[in-house]
């Protein structure tokens, strides 16, 4: 049964898509079956795996509007094990067709149900607004992760986001939890990155994951190449810290189940 984990946070620029990327690939590496779903109509996590967005003719768009099956969607990427369902521009305008559907808070649920028994996990790119699209990807998903990004204003608009999340939880989706949060873009030689660490497991204490997503050059570059970091220079700092990200999540969540 797969774990199904919306990657949220209003705030852009926190390393949303290039963590749902990232870990996505190191899960694989790791052989477990991973699906991202590209819920950001910038469609940033389907061109970092190297599609073509302007080609892609079946997306999520499609399967929330017109109610083509999640198989149809998924696309297979370079990385066995990884597949994906693509975003698409048209996904921008879907939030006002949805506003007149019946329980529209739950159609990415009923698109995802079918296929999430053949996959370990599926990551939910959220794009960066508490919409009505990412209100469906906290009522599809098991759980959230948050990137924080260990820079001045990390724990702004952080309030509003756990305000949504305890919302959703109460009236759509009562089994929601968080999973944790990622401390992203972090510089060991800043006194302000370390101030941010240190805030944020006083604040979220056991919920914080151990692993420190830092500054990376390689990281950066990557998308451009329409690859994960894992692929673009596995021996990177980048693609270390998501593969320790990855093995502390699964380290986890093997724990639970037993």
């Amino acid at each position: 049964m797969g774990k199904i984990i919306a990657l949220a946070n209003q705030k852009g620029g926190v390393g949303k898509t290039t963590t749902a990327i990232n870990l996505a690939a190191s899960l694989a590496v790791l052989e477990k079956k991973v699906l991202i779903v590209d819920a950001d109509p910038q469609a940033n996590a389907t061109s970092g795996i190297g599609l073509e967005v302007r080609s892609v003719e079946k997306s999520i768009y499609e399967c929330l509007i017109e109610g083509l099956d999640a198989s149809d969607a998924i696309i297979k990427s370079e990385i066995e094990g990884m597949d994906i369902i693509p975003s698409h521009i048209d996904l921008v305008g879907a939030e006002i067709e949805m506003l007149n559907m019946d329980d529209r808070e739950h159609m990415l649920k009923r698109v995802i149900e079918p296929v999430k028994d053949r996959y370990d996990y599926i990551l939910i790119d959220c794009s960066p607004s508490l919409g009505l699209i990412t209100v469906n990807s906290l009522s599809a998903a098991d759980s959230v992760m948050i990137p924080v990004q260990c820079e001045y204003f990390a724990l702004e608009g952080l309030g509003k986001l756990l305000n949504t999340i305890k919302i959703i939880q109460g009236r759509l989706n009562p089994n929601l939890e968080i999973e944790g949060f990622i401390l992203t873009m972090y510089d060991s030689r800043l006194r302000l990155s370390n101030q941010v660490v240190e805030e944020v497991r006083k604040h979220f204490q056991q919920m914080v994951f151990d692993t420190l997503i830092q500054r990376n050059i390689k990281l950066s570059e990557a998308p451009s190449f329409g690859k994960p970091v894992v692929l673009y220079d596995a021996e990177s700092k980048g693609a270390i810290n998501y593969l320790n990200l990855a093995r502390e999540l699964v380290t986890k969540n093997e724990e639970v189940e037993v």
